[in-house]
């Protein structure tokens, strides 16, 4: 099983005090023993492992080629997997220490799909009768960057609490509503924006959230669907940095990304794309396809990642997200064009041990409130260069 199917299913990490008994199996747990249990995914994913030793490990058929050593680590570290169920109570499957979770479909979908609504407040429901349980991540740091409107406000501060590090993000301009064309070919004219632009969907999940567009002219800014957003394209060489925050650690991995475009308006018409076929590391297409002249960019500065990293866990409150960054070809300021809520953590070959590092560093802190205060959410008001429409 692949970590993407892996992370789309609801599942448990369960610390256990086992102790080995003869014959090398594990007795069950002393009663009060720690329980960490970490729901990940969508609630109604069926359950594609097998229960080994109390933990979960690949069907038989799966194992060889999707790693099984990963989930020996759950063991190792005595945690085992297991499933929560959502569309049950969930106090009888308790009591729960932490509780990761990846509800940005439930999330999305609680806006209009009743069922959806009655799992969110179930959930919400046993954390506010649990406030001793640790949830990564906290639902309300998780609405924010389901929404890019909320997600760029923040964007959009950086430039000013990361100065010194020259990080920043494009200028961008927020569509609220169909307006009519005029005052939106007004508005971009109006703020700090520059053809072409990208126009992204608001909602920053799922499928749809992939599919945008690039606008040439304020003609073509016909084509656009709000509710969305206009980012200023900047050019990069064509490579995409993602960044995969999991706690206190972080792993870079390059991809690639669209190639360079004249600056400024032309009569070229818009162009459609998903941004995960993009960055695929085989994509290969003219989107991506750079000048053998162009020359090579530095890498992002290690130091100036770190930093990023460290106020955006500031910021949002939160241990499992992605971060887009590029390079300005002209400038080499290190830019971020988007924050991505739970990622898939391709290329990251630490990805379990990572997160078991960070859970058991969760378990060993009972007091912090690092992961749980929501007091440190920032959604901020409109920058200088968004306009609502």
């Amino acid at each position: 099983m692949s970590l993407e199917h892996f992370l789309k299913d609801t599942r448990v990490f369960k610390k256990v005090s086992a102790e080995p008994s003869v014959g090398g199996s594990r007795r069950p747990p002393p009663s009060g023993s720690l329980r960490c249990h970490c729901a990940v995914g969508d609630p109604q994913t069926h359950c594609h492992y097998v229960r080994a030793q109390g933990g979960l490990l690949p069907q038989p058929q799966e194992a060889q080629e999707n790693e099984p050593g990963r989930f020996c680590q759950v063991m190792d570290h005595g945690v085992q997997v297991v499933e929560i169920d959502l569309t049950q109570s969930l106090a009888p499957q308790g009591p729960f220490d932490v509780i990761v979770h990846k509800l940005s479909d439930v999330i999305v979908e609680a806006e209009h799909d009743n069922q959806s609504q009655q799992l969110l407040a179930n959930f919400q429901s046993y954390v506010s009768a649990h406030p001793s349980t640790v949830i990564v991540d906290p639902l309300p740091a998780m609405t924010q960057l389901l929404d890019r409107f909320a997600s760029y406000r923040l964007m959009s501060k950086l430039h000013n609490s990361l100065r010194d590090w020259r990080i920043c993000s494009p200028p961008y301009l927020e569509i609220h509503s169909d307006t009519d064309l005029p005052s939106i070919q007004e508005a971009v004219r109006n703020q700090d924006l520059s053809f072409p632009l990208i126009c992204k969907t608001r909602v920053a999940h799922g499928s749809l959230s992939h599919e945008m567009s690039l606008i040439f002219s304020v003609g073509n800014l016909a084509d656009i669907h709000p509710p969305c957003v206009l980012q200023s394209f900047v050019n990069h060489g064509a490579i995409l940095h993602k960044v995969f925050v999991i706690g206190d650690k972080h792993f870079c991995v390059e991809r690639p990304s669209l190639k360079n475009f004249p600056s400024g308006p032309c009569d070229r018409k818009t162009i459609f794309f998903n941004s995960h076929q993009v960055s695929k590391p085989e994509s290969s297409s003219d989107l991506t396809a750079l000048d053998e002249k162009m020359p090579c960019l530095p890498p992002p500065s290690s130091e100036a990642i770190a930093a990023l990293v460290r106020e955006l866990r500031l910021q949002l409150g939160m241990a499992l997200f992605g971060v887009d960054v590029i390079i300005n070809i002209r400038t080499h300021t290190l830019t971020v064009i988007d924050i991505n809520i739970f990622p898939g953590y391709e290329g990251v070959p630490q990805f379990f041990s990572s997160l078991l590092s960070h859970i058991q560093s969760v378990l060993n802190k009972p007091s912090s409130t690092d992961l749980q205060d929501t007091d440190s959410l920032t959604t901020g008001g409109p920058s200088t260069t968004t306009t609502n429409l």
